[in-house]
C-alpha cells in the first residue's frame, strides 16, 4: 500500500471530474452529432477506464450505494469502444476500396447514431447518480473546440514509393491463405441475412457470444499485423492494388468484429444476466431503460456480424486470385488408392488437403483435368481411372498441397486394402 492520505471520497471526486465534464458537454451540444469525434470517444474511454478501475479496486461491485455508478461507468466504456471502432470505419471507408458500400455506409451511420443516442441518454443519469453520491459536478463541461475531428480535406504528398518494393511471395501466399481459412471458419456462423429479435435472443449468448467473436477478431488482427509487417506498409492509395484491396476487406472486418465484441460484452455482462441479487437486477433494469437492448442486439447482429460475413465472403475471390498468382507450382506422380480407387474417403481427403491450402490443384488423368478441391470431380476422375485401368496419376498446382498429397498417397490415402480407415501421418493430422 502507498502512503496516500487522500480519502475515497476525494479520489472519487478526482477520477469522476472528467467524466462529469464530458456528460455536461454531451448535454450542452447533444443536438449536434459532430461533437462525437474520435478524440471525444478517446477522452471518454480513458477517463471511464480509470474510474472503473478505481471503483473496482475499492469494492463498488459489492456495494449497494456505489454499484449503479460503477455500472454506468462500465457501460460508457463499452459503448465508446464500439463507437470508436465504427467512427474509424466511417473515416476510412473511402480508402478501403470496397465494392458496393452504399447500404453498408447507411447501416454504419444508423449504428453510430444509436450508440451516440445511448451516450446522450446516459449523460444525465450519470450526473444524477454523482449528485446522489455527493460527488461535486463541475460548473462547466468541456468546450466544443476541445474535441476537433481528426480528418481534413488535405492529404500529404505521396513521396515514398512502394510500387517496386519486392514482395515476398511466401508471405503473400501465407496471408491470402489465412484470409480464406478465416472466411471458411466464419461461414459456420452463417449470418447472411437479417434476423428478427426473437431469433437473435435465441442465438446470443448461447451460440454467438463475446468469446467467439473476439476469437475471430484476434485471428483477423494477427492477419492484418502480419500483412502490414511482411507484405505491404505504404498506405491505402498507391502501390499494388490487389494487395491493398485485400487489406481493405480484412481491415473493415477487423473493426466490425472489434465493435461487435465490445457491444456483446456490454450486453452479456451488464444487460443480459444480472444475477440473483436485487441490487444487480435493479441496476440492469435501469440500464435497459437507458440503452435499448433490442436495438443494441440488432446492431451487433444485423450490422456488425452480418457485414463481417459479407466482406469475408466478398473478399474470397480476390484472395484466391492473389494466392494463385503467387503460389509456387509443381507436379507429382502418385499411385491411386489400392483396391478401391478414388471412392468417397480418399477423394474427400485429397479435396480437404487442397481446400486447406486454398491454391489451385488439378488431377490429371491422361489428357483430362479435374479440380482436386472437388470430391465430385475426383470421383469422376476415379471412374475414368477404373475404366482405363490406370495405376498412376499426376497432381499439378500448389506445391504446398502436393507435398501433403504425396504423404497421403504414401499411406494409401488413409485406408487399408479392405477400405477401412488407418491412422494418418502426423504431417497431415489436420485431416482428422
Amino acid at each position: 500500500m502507498t502512503n496516500d492520505n487522500h480519502t475515497f471520497a476525494e479520489k472519487a471526486r478526482f477520477f469522476s471530474a472528467d467524466l462529469l465534464k464530458c456528460c455536461l458537454y454531451i448535454i450542452s451540444y447533444s443536438a449536434d452529432s459532430r461533437i462525437f469525434t474520435k478524440r471525444f470517444y478517446s477522452k471518454l474511454i480513458s477517463t471511464t477506464r480509470l474510474l472503473e478501475d478505481f471503483l473496482d479496486f475499492h469494492g463498488a461491485k459489492n456495494n449497494k450505494s456505489w454499484y449503479f455508478y460503477r455500472e454506468l461507468t462500465a457501460t460508457i466504456v463499452h459503448l465508446c469502444n464500439g463507437s470508436y471502432s465504427q467512427k474509424h470505419i466511417s473515416n476510412r471507408l473511402f480508402f478501403y476500396g470496397l465494392p458496393n458500400t452504399a447500404e453498408f455506409e447507411k447501416q454504419g451511420n444508423m449504428t453510430l447514431s444509436f450508440l451516440n443516442h445511448s451516450l446522450i441518454q446516459l449523460a444525465p443519469a450519470i450526473l444524477d447518480e454523482a449528485t446522489r453520491l455527493d460527488i461535486p459536478v463541475p460548473e462547466t463541461g468541456f468546450a466544443y473546440t476541445d474535441f476537433p475531428n481528426i480528418t481534413t480535406s488535405q492529404m500529404l504528398a505521396y513521396d515514398i514509393d512502394d510500387e517496386d518494393k519486392t514482395q515476398q511471395k511466401e508471405n503473400v501466399v501465407k496471408n491470402a491463405s489465412e484470409f480464406l481459412s478465416i472466411a471458411a471458419d466464419f461461414d459456420q456462423i452463417g449470418f447472411f441475412e437479417p434476423y428478427d429479435i426473437s431469433e437473435i435472443l435465441m442465438l446470443i449468448p448461447k451460440k454467438i457470444n463475446e468469446v467467439e467473436i473476439r476469437r475471430f477478431e484476434m485471428l483477423v488482427h494477427n492477419l492484418q499485423s502480419s500483412f502490414d509487417t511482411y507484405v505491404i506498409h505504404g498506405g491505402y492509395l498507391f502501390g499494388n492494388r490487389k494487395l491493398k484491396e485485400l487489406r481493405g476487406f480484412f481491415s473493415v472486418v477487423f473493426h466490425l468484429l472489434q465493435m461487435a465484441g465490445r457491444l456483446l460484452h456490454l450486453y452479456e455482462r451488464h444487460l443480459h444476466d444480472a444475477g440473483y441479487k436485487d441490487t444487480y437486477k435493479r441496476a440492469q433494469e435501469r440500464l435497459a431503460d437507458l440503452v435499448d437492448t433490442h436495438l443494441l442486439l440488432d446492431r451487433i447482429v444485423n450490422y456488425g456480424i452480418f457485414y463481417a460475413c459479407h466482406f469475408l465472403t466478398a473478399g474470397k475471390k480476390l484472395a484466391q486470385e492473389i494466392l494463385n498468382e503467387n503460389i509456387e507450382r509443381s507436379h507429382v506422380r502418385v499411385g491411386i488408392p489400392v483396391s478401391l480407387g478414388f471412392h468417397t474417403r480418399p477423394s474427400l481427403l485429397v479435396a480437404k488437403i487442397v481446400q486447406h491450402y486454398g491454391g489451385h490443384v488439378d488431377l490429371l488423368v491422361g489428357s483430362d483435368r479435374f479440380d482436386a478441391s472437388s470430391v465430385l470431380d475426383i470421383q469422376w476422375a476415379g471412374g475414368k481411372i477404373h475404366k482405363e485401368n490406370i495405376s498412376e496419376v499426376i497432381f499439378e498446382g500448389d506445391i504446398r498441397a502436393l507435398k501433403d498429397i504425396e504423404i497421403l498417397a504414401g499411406c494409401n490415402y488413409g485406408e487399408d486394402m479392405m477400405g477401412k480407415g488407418v491412422p494418418l501421418p502426423r504431417e497431415i493430422g489436420y485431416l482428422k
